[in-house]
């Protein structure tokens, strides 16, 4: 008797488990139905923008003037709730701007800290390679540990914490390239590009009900529900084929002979993060080499660096990792 009710309760547990899961993958679907509302035309790379909120990762948002960035990433922080932060980096910009500052206060006789932008859940770093590259590194800490020190003591972010840090391709005057260790730690870098002719006509013909867009985004989810989104998504199962496929892609990168600098062990790692959250995304329990394949070129390409001869020849790093996903094997199921 006393075990039967042990594996009714495990069964119970189990029913409800899935039925949380399976609400909240359609409280994902209902998110980026609303982040389609903000940008037309662009379901892609919203969806990719999904992919790394899910999946705790960070992301670089690169491309020419008025294409949406900061409206994307409004709407996105309006869609999860939480708080939100914008900081507008230019040459100007001190490090203790972001991450904040002890500053005396004569009647305590102590040093208070106050906090800067970063203690957050979502931060838009707008325009980041205006920023210097002192300025930059004070996120690096931030990103990959979620927490910054200041003056010797340690302060803790706000979790979740995400970074979406906008950049433009083209501009090259007053502007800093990004440190190779700084863009590793993006999860992915995305491009919105220009909207098709049909979708920019709509633009037009609504602009009259779309001059603020994210004061009209109804929020979706909470803080909380993020954070548990995120824990069913490193239960997501990847069968070590996929694995092995997966790290065969990330050394195969280390061995080109156009790659000067391959993707790294924590780009392996969040390759396979975003992997899972694509298969939680599409409402799968487990990842294919479908979601591996997808999500390749955004993943490894910004964290990839050519040889001369490479970028003589005109080749980007995304062609070579196309070149890469050609050349090793995806591996095939055998039905028993």
């Amino acid at each position: 008797m006393e075990l039967y009710a042990f594996i009714h309760l495990d069964t119970l547990r189990e029913v409800i488990h899935m039925e949380t899961q399976q609400v909240d993958m359609q409280l994902c679907a209902s998110i980026l139905t609303n982040l389609n509302h903000s940008i037309l035309g662009k379901q892609e790379q919203i969806e990719r923008l999904m992919i790394a909120v899910i999946g705790g990762g960070h992301v670089l948002l690169e491309d020419v003037p008025g294409t949406g960035k900061t409206q994307l990433v409004k709407a996105l922080a309006r869609s999860i709730g939480g708080q939100f932060r914008r900081i507008q980096c230019n040459p100007d910009l001190l490090p203790t701007d972001i991450t904040g500052v002890s500053i005396y206060h004569p009647k305590q006789e102590e040093f208070l800290f106050r906090p800067g932008p970063v203690m957050t859940n979502l931060l838009l770093a707008d325009e980041i390679n205006r920023a210097t590259t002192k300025t930059q590194s004070a996120l690096l800490e931030a990103m990959e540990e979620g927490h910054v020190t200041v003056d010797g003591d340690t302060y803790a972010l706000p979790h979740p914490f995400m970074l979406l840090a906008t950049q433009n391709p083209i501009e090259f005057e007053g502007t800093y390239l990004l440190p190779e260790a700084q863009l590793d730690r993006f999860m992915m870098k995305l491009s919105l590009g220009y909207p098709s002719e049909e979708d920019e006509q709509k633009m037009i013909m609504g602009s009259e009900v779309r001059l603020q867009p994210e004061s009209q985004i109804a929020q979706i989810a909470d803080v909380d529900d993020i954070i548990r989104i995120q824990q069913q998504v490193q239960a997501v199962h990847m069968d070590e084929a996929v694995a092995k496929y997966l790290v065969s892609i990330v050394r195969a990168t280390r061995e080109h002979p156009g790659i000067q600098l391959g993707a790294s062990p924590r780009a392996a790692l969040s390759f396979a993060r975003a992997a899972k959250a694509a298969a939680y995304l599409d409402q799968r329990s487990f990842v294919t080499p479908d979601d591996v394949k997808k999500l390749a070129s955004h993943v490894l390409s910004h964290r990839l660096s050519l040889h001369t001869e490479a970028r003589m020849n005109g080749l980007k790093a995304s062609e070579l990792v196309e070149q890469i996903m050609e050349q090793v094997r995806v591996p095939v199921r055998l039905e028993r």
